[in-house]
């Protein structure tokens, strides 16, 4: 299934209820909030895939698309007040660190994502608030929605970038609307963190990558249009 060493597309054959394989790469894709172009992107592969749950895990030194500024500044440098006025463009790099476990449940409107410290040590869960992610034959489409929330292993938890999410609302890149379903999405989240459900419940922070994954490789077409995609 494999092209060139690029992320393997998923072959009809491969799944009869339409799931992707474990072991294999795929995209995990955000459209910008002003328009319809990709600027991030990461290359995983993919833990488990069916009806309940798609997980993918995120390989240290995976090559990446991430927005820049147009001079090429990285986006959180910039001041809150022009951080989302001013002129961007996308550039390739890596993801440094430790890996990503990312989970991502079938029309629900945030993914939960777990981080480690060097050494396996775990470090916490970070629910990123988005829309609910849209499948095609290469991976997965999202838009990201600025909110976030981080819970530490004792389960103690907190908002982030409330900063982030009021200027984007300043600045227009969400309405009222989508803004108050970006808030309820955030208190199910809590709700959902507070009666310890799943996947916070399932003990994905014991998991680990297998060695012959290796790391996927960032395709030319990173940014092709899909031909066919459904939630």
């Amino acid at each position: 299934m494999a092209d060139d060493g690029a992320v393997r597309r998923v072959d009809k054959g491969e799944s009869a209820a339409g799931h992707w394989a474990p072991g294999s790469q795929i995209l995990w894709r955000y459209r910008e909030n002003a328009g319809e172009r990709f600027h991030i992107v990461r290359p995983v592969t993919v833990v488990r895939d069916d009806g309940e749950l798609l997980a993918v895990w995120l390989a240290p030194g995976t090559e990446c698309v991430r927005p820049v500024l147009a001079d090429g500044t990285p986006v959180h440098v910039e001041p809150l007040e022009s951080r989302y006025t001013k002129p961007r463009t996308v550039q390739r790099d890596r993801w440094f660190g430790t890996g990503v476990l990312k989970l991502a449940r079938p029309g629900e409107a945030w993914s939960v994502w777990l981080f480690w410290e060097p050494g396996w040590q775990f470090k916490n869960w970070y629910v990123n608030l988005e829309e609910p992610g849209t499948r095609w034959d290469g991976g997965v489409d999202s838009r990201d929605h600025f909110l976030d929330i981080s819970v530490r292993p004792d389960r103690s938890w907190r908002w982030h970038d409330e900063d982030e999410f009021a200027q984007a609302q300043r600045d227009g890149l969400m309405d009222a609307h989508l803004a108050e379903q970006v808030r309820e999405a955030g208190r199910s989240a809590v709700r959902l963190i507070q009666d310890w459900g799943p996947p916070f419940s399932e003990g994905w922070q014991d998991w680990r990558p297998q060695r012959e994954w290796g790391v996927p490789s960032l395709p030319d077409d990173w940014d092709r249009t899909p031909a066919h995609a459904s939630p």
